[in-house]
């Protein structure tokens, strides 16, 4: 916790007209931010899910191995958007987020189609990485400026709201883009004038890249909150500041990072596995597999993440203070015993029934998470310490998990067939570590919040 540079106790006026009075914020710009955000949020997922539907035909053109897809689906596009993350929650926390988010968009929309221009694995792989670099401008300032534009005691909700995209993006690309990828196997090798010829898989990656033209314009039109006083320049925090923060208060950052990285390696393995569990183990076609398991991550991810949101802001009210850990903590406990379940249930129907809670609670931390870091860190450092939390649940949940899941299959179990029980390995032991960190930081989270909230220094 931190112990130097202490003054006078203050009040919450006080603490606000130190970095900035803030604006009069009205209910329908607050909705209109965080809806235009949401959609952003959907299209990046768009973008990063669809490869999981296209596993069985890049696998075949490219002729590579499930750890090799494994990297396409998570290492590559998590390297350079974890690291590049730091650098531009930096930026976020001095210059305009909106433009910086409108130019995100344009980047990864642009690296997207990129991917299905791409004709050898390293190709992919690099253009890959591109589409993280534009995608990690996104998050941290987003939650910077929602946190800058919406009601303190609407934070968790809201936040969740944003969250939500992860949900539809996720949803969407496996409804929508089951249907286009049934639709395009059927043809033989597209020949497209300037470009030449073109695989099925590399047309679907250019047609989701291409909404983000439209998106990146209309983020302009959002304000940049005031986020300094009349007499005062917005500066970046020294360097120096930020990791003295970090250092005073890491047991409370680095426990809840962890926490959250490992539900997020529990997440994003299912997300990128389940499909081609379901294809292997019970048969579906990807049109099956988008609606199934689309309207799965479509309804039950996007309400559990809601439900977080909103459990944790009313337990917030009645006095939890540590509700943003404790909620995800209970539901990630809760959400083991479908996900041990679901995936070696004997018929479709038990799978779908268990998936479905194991996405609905396994996913309540995603909304809140983020909204925990707004309020253990001082305000003209959320860009950065959001960029520290998502280098470090990307890298481990994006990064690893889906390669985790992979590498189960392949080294120890070597045979494709038994995917199934890689899913119920990796997610489930994820899980629990999840769970135990999330309990390990209570004590020290409520400490933090409640010193930020009293006190004032000098940052």
């Amino acid at each position: 916790m931190v112990k130097s540079q202490i003054h006078r106790p203050i009040s919450n006026a006080d603490s606000r007209s130190s970095q900035g009075a803030r604006p009069a914020i009205t209910k329908v710009y607050s909705i209109y931010v965080v809806a235009l955000l949401l959609i952003a949020y959907t299209l990046s997922f768009i973008d990063r899910q669809i490869l999981s539907l296209l596993v069985g035909p890049i696998k075949q053109d490219m002729s590579i191995s499930d750890t090799e897809m494994s990297f396409l689906l998570g290492m590559s596009f998590a390297l350079f958007y974890t690291i590049m993350g730091l650098p531009l929650g930096r930026l976020a926390d001095t210059k305009d987020r909106p433009y910086l988010i409108a130019l995100g968009i344009s980047v990864w929309s642009f690296m997207t189609c990129l991917c299905g221009l791409a004709s050898t694995y390293v190709q992919l792989f690099l253009a890959r990485m591109g589409v993280g670099v534009g995608e990690a401008s996104l998050s941290p300032a987003a939650y910077s400026l929602i946190a800058d534009s919406v009601e303190e005691d609407n934070l968790g909700t809201a936040i969740s709201i944003y969250t939500m995209g992860i949900y539809l993006g996720g949803g969407l690309a496996l409804i929508v883009g089951g249907a286009v990828v049934s639709w395009a196997v059927n043809l033989d090798a597209i020949s497209l004038p300037i470009i030449g010829s073109l695989y099925s898989w590399q047309l679907v990656l250019i047609l989701v890249g291409l909404p983000g033209v439209i998106i990146a314009p209309l983020i302009l039109t959002l304000k940049e909150p005031r986020r300094v006083t009349k007499v005062t320049k917005v500066k970046s925090v020294p360097l120096k500041d930020v990791y003295r923060y970090f250092r005073e208060n890491k047991k409370t950052i680095l426990l809840h990072n962890f926490g959250t990285a490992f539900a997020s390696l529990a997440g994003y393995g299912a997300m990128a596995w389940v499909p081609t569990y379901l294809m292997r183990t019970h048969a579906l076609t990807s049109t099956q597999i988008g609606i199934y398991f689309g309207l799965i991550v479509l309804f039950c991810g996007g309400s559990g993440v809601i439900c977080g949101g909103r459990i944790s802001d009313k337990w917030q009210k009645m006095g939890k203070q540590d509700a943003k850990l404790r909620v995800p903590m209970i539901a990630a406990l809760i959400g083991l015993v479908p996900s041990v379940l679901y995936p070696v249930m004997p018929t479709l129907s038990l799978v779908l029934m268990f998936l479905a809670v194991s996405t609905f609670f396994s996913n309540f931390m995603l909304g809140v998470a983020p909204a925990a870091i707004q309020e253990i860190v001082p305000k003209n450092m959320r860009g950065q310490f959001s960029a520290l939390y998502l280098f470090i649940v990307n890298l481990i949940g994006l990064g690893i998990g889906p390669t985790a899941v992979a590498l189960v299959t392949d080294k120890i179990f070597g045979d494709p067939e038994s995917l199934k029980y890689s899913l119920v390995i990796v997610p489930t032991v994820a899980l629990f570590i999840s769970a135990c960190l999330y309990a390990a930081c209570l004590r020290s989270y409520r400490n933090t919040k409640v010193f930020l909230t009293q006190t004032t220094r000098t940052f």
